[in-house]
């Protein structure tokens, strides 16, 4: 995976990530979106802000930016800009075989995408794994919000409709004081896993269970061995 600048709008065959349309499946041929769908759900976007206090923030965020990834705020009060994602994955997830050398099974690699104040959680996390031709369920991951106050660092993980770029203009540019991370689910989260797999996790299980049971097993074996030799000489006629 690559660490520098993506954008999903490139990468994403059946999806649109714009500013202007927010995120949404390709219209069929013939049966264009209706505009005016998206003008409403653009009016939904923060209620959080007014228009001159997302003026006023932009302004401030762009000002404090170190790396050139500042946001854009269009007349119609949607902002666009950049956001780092983390990857912290337990193990590699399945891919598509096409997926060639796109790869997000490299643990704390991060990833920088160009997405929409409309867009939430759940359409992130979606695009960033079509992105990478990840054929697992985007149910199976969340994404975190990491902060760090006083020397502390709190993880939260973020509801699906909750709206990332949002929060990065609240916090600021600072990763250091905000910073997103994709994972899997927490375990105990069953319900994103299928049944068969769910039997594949109870097998392996087992299997590393009978391991630790044989080298168990080994060690005593050996010890029991080396007491018995040290009774021998103690209890050996002169």
């Amino acid at each position: 995976m690559s660490s520098g600048y993506s954008s999903l709008e490139e990468d994403a065959e059946d999806f649109f990530f714009t500013a202007r349309t927010s995120f949404f499946r390709r219209a069929p041929q013939g049966k264009p979106r209706s505009g005016q769908q998206d003008v409403e759900k653009e009016k939904e976007t923060h209620s959080y802000l007014s228009k001159e206090e997302i003026k006023e923030k932009v302004h401030k965020y762009n000002l404090a930016v170190t790396d050139k990834l500042k946001m854009t705020l269009n007349s119609n009060g949607i902002y666009t800009g950049f956001i780092k994602v983390q990857m912290e994955l337990c193990r590699p997830p399945q891919t598509s075989p096409n997926s060639g050398k796109l790869s997000p099974s490299s643990n704390g690699c991060m990833n920088t995408l160009h997405i929409s104040s409309t867009n939430t959680v759940g359409e992130v996390i979606e695009a960033l794994l079509k992105k990478f031709l990840v054929t697992e369920s985007p149910a199976k991951f969340a994404l975190y919000k990491r902060c760090h106050r006083e020397d502390q660092v709190y993880a939260c993980k973020l509801s699906d409709r909750e709206h990332p770029l949002y929060l990065r203009l609240v916090a600021g540019p600072r990763t250091d004081t905000l910073s997103f991370v994709l994972r899997e689910h927490e375990i105990g989260e069953w319900e994103a896993f299928s049944l068969p797999e769910l039997q594949n996790f109870l097998r392996i299980l087992d299997k590393e269970e009978d391991e630790q049971l044989q080298n168990l097993r080994g060690r005593y074996a050996a010890y029991r061995h080396k007491l018995e030799e040290a009774l021998r000489e103690v209890w050996k006629p002169d």
